[in-house]
């Protein structure tokens, strides 16, 4: 149960839960590299490419921090040739990154709808398929997309159908990829939060919710941690919730 040599590639990991997994990996003795757009601070969202790195470092991992936008694929591919130049292989990919705007249908802006599907949907399915010939080399290939489970009911889609369906469009991947990508012995799975989890993005997108209504992004890493660690060939396909899984290894105080 430890991800000791591993090497993990992580979208979206200069903040939040994609740090969150970064840091319990590198607990265990991981090298991480940080795929993300953030290098210089934003008062808004705290944290850097270069911050998360230090960090990941001080939680006993190595660290390669890289400036990259996962719509563009150059940038994909150069991210991930620099992980391996580096760590000298690729076992894990993290598709964390996402854009988020929890709005009904009149309030959401065509630039916000088309921003969250280049990200979410296509950037997961982009890094996935570049990242491919890297994982079919590694003895316990894992993709982990954070993502909903696939539920086709009004209520999960009503509220801000924008966001739901560019979320859904990752677990679709977790659903076509698991299949696809079994041959090679790489698990695909989902991960989502039963409850509201806190980060510094949900904050600006839910205007000013109220932090003691929700979890720390710990809960979401340490239910990662427990997938990433699992068999391949045994574990994939699966849509997760973080409290249900953690419950089911043995887990009782979430205070």
């Amino acid at each position: 149960m430890s991800l000791a040599g591993k090497v993990l590639f992580i979208t979206g990991a200069s903040r939040g839960i994609g740090k969150a997994i970064a840091i319990r990996a590198a607990q265990d003795g991981a090298s991480v590299a940080i795929a993300a757009k953030t290098a210089d601070p934003n008062p808004k969202l705290p944290g850097t490419i270069f911050s998360a790195a230090k960090e990941i470092e001080a939680a006993g991992g190595k660290a390669l921090p890289i400036q990259c936008d996962i719509r563009d694929e150059k940038q994909v591919q150069a991210a991930l040739e620099k992980t391996v130049a580096k760590f000298g292989k690729i076992d894990i990919v993290i598709n964390n990154a996402s854009a988020i705007s929890l709005t009904p249908t009149e309030k959401t802006d065509v630039k916000r709808y088309d921003l969250m599907h280049s990200i979410n949907g296509r950037g997961t399915w982009l890094v996935s398929k570049l990242a491919l010939p890297y994982l079919k080399k590694s003895d316990n290939a894992h993709i982990l997309n954070l993502c909903p489970p696939l539920s086709m009911e009004e209520k999960w889609f009503a509220p801000f159908p924008a966001y739901t369906i560019a979320k859904y469009n990752m677990s679709l991947c977790v659903l076509g990829m698991a299949g696809e990508f079994r041959q090679y012995g790489i698990a695909v799975n989902g991960l989502w939060p039963l409850t509201m989890v806190e980060t510094a993005a949900l904050k600006i997108a839910a205007d000013g919710m109220e932090e003691r209504k929700s979890r720390k992004v710990e809960i979401m890493s340490d239910a990662a941690h427990i997938i990433l660690t699992k068999n391949a060939r045994e574990f994939s396909g699966n849509f997760c919730l973080d409290e249900l899984l953690l419950r089911k290894h043995g887990v009782t105080d979430f205070e």
